[in-house]
């Protein structure tokens, strides 16, 4: 438990510490966010902000993670490096954009094409290596089975899972783009999530088949590789996210852009997963499914009734247009974000009591 806290306080305090030499670093380059000239009035005061800040989080992420093993003495596992690989990966795709988008001065950053296909990479490459490399249970990171709070009904196949693998990987790393249009909200929620994982990774672990002979109700286990290291993860980048947290809150300081956007949604797909709750993760990350439905629900509106739903897509901007203040709304989503984990995890233990 010892690497929890470590990897939690650690991260913490590199991007406390970390994020401000980051902005002074990028404002002296002139990496500033683009504006968009239909968006809210409001926002064009933050043209210009140093953006491209999920440098700040996916570094001190990493640098917790690997210092937390060399301090506590700790064995690297394949659950956790492979989570770590994804979110990287997904930041690496985010940052080419990002930097194409203000270093070049193209406004739509990468192509769609070349962004696509660098998630594809990065996912499939995900989603192949968690099929593989058995432990000495016969335990793979990921399973070809749905799961809840755990696996359950057959196997869809290893090439279906590859899908099933990109198809959560690209929803949240898009859910958690579009949230991140308010100073602190994307990371805010992002540590709430992260959080969860961190609690369900310590269950997990605690309640593991590995550890059959020790419990009282064996039938009751979580079949999960790593959990352990899972939470150690997800402790991680809470911590990352919160210090990251006090220089994004508003008025912001640094946004995260497209590279921790990016990287963050691949790290949430990860852990749910790997930790076999991949189908809870949609609930645990409610707000970012409530936002992204919005954008759907508007172009979908638009397409086949010419009208529009809401006055602005995402969901956060048309609360802004109807004259709250960007502190109210973003408040206020944390609240549903919180409530969202609250019940996620009381259906994870409920899940969990009702096999004993």
């Amino acid at each position: 438990m010892r690497q929890i806290l470590f990897a939690g306080v650690i991260g913490l305090f590199l991007t406390l510490v970390g994020t401000p030499l980051l902005i002074k670093l990028l404002a002296r380059k002139g990496y500033g966010q683009f504006i968009r000239d239909d968006g809210p009035r409001e926002h064009h005061s933050k043209r210009g902000t140093p953006t491209m800040g999920g440098i700040a989080f996916i570094l001190a992420t990493l640098i917790a993670y690997f210092m937390t093993k060399f301090i506590t003495g700790g064995e690297f596992t394949l659950s956790g490096l492979l989570v770590l690989f994804l979110m990287a990966g997904m930041g690496l795709v985010g940052f080419l954009d990002d930097y194409i988008k203000i270093v070049k001065q193209r406004s739509l950053g990468l192509r769609a094409k070349a962004k696509m296909a660098g998630q594809l990479i990065v996912g499939i490459g995900f989603a192949v290596l968690a099929l593989n490399w058995p432990d000495n249970r016969n335990q793979t990171p990921a399973s070809t089975k749905l799961s809840f709070v755990t696996d359950f009904g057959w196997s869809i196949g290893p090439v279906l899972f590859v899908v099933w693998a990109l198809f959560m990987i690209l929803a949240m790393s898009n859910g958690v783009n579009l949230t991140d249009g308010l100073d602190g909200l994307a990371t805010g929620a992002s540590v709430m999530v992260f959080g969860a994982y961190t609690f369900i990774g310590v269950w997990q672990y605690q309640e593991s088949c590995a550890n059959a002979n020790t419990l009282t109700n064996p039938e009751a286990c979580f079949e999960v590789r790593d959990p352990l290291d899972l939470a150690v993860v997800a402790s991680a980048l809470m911590g990352a996210c919160f210090g990251f947290l006090w220089w994004n809150t508003s008025p912001a300081k640094i946004f995260m852009g497209d590279t921790g956007s990016l990287a963050l949604g691949g790290a949430l797909a990860g852990l749910a997963i790997c930790s076999r709750t991949e189908l809870l993760l949609a609930l645990l990350g409610g707000l970012f499914v409530l936002i992204t439905m919005s954008v759907v629900i508007q172009v979908g509106s638009f397409r086949l009734t010419g009208k529009r739903v809401f006055r602005m897509a995402p969901l956060q901007h048309h609360f802004e247009l109807k004259g709250w203040s960007e502190v109210l709304v973003v408040v206020r989503f944390w609240i549903i974000q919180g409530m969202c984990v609250i019940v996620g995890l009381g259906l994870f233990y409920a899940g969990w009591a009702a096999t004993k």
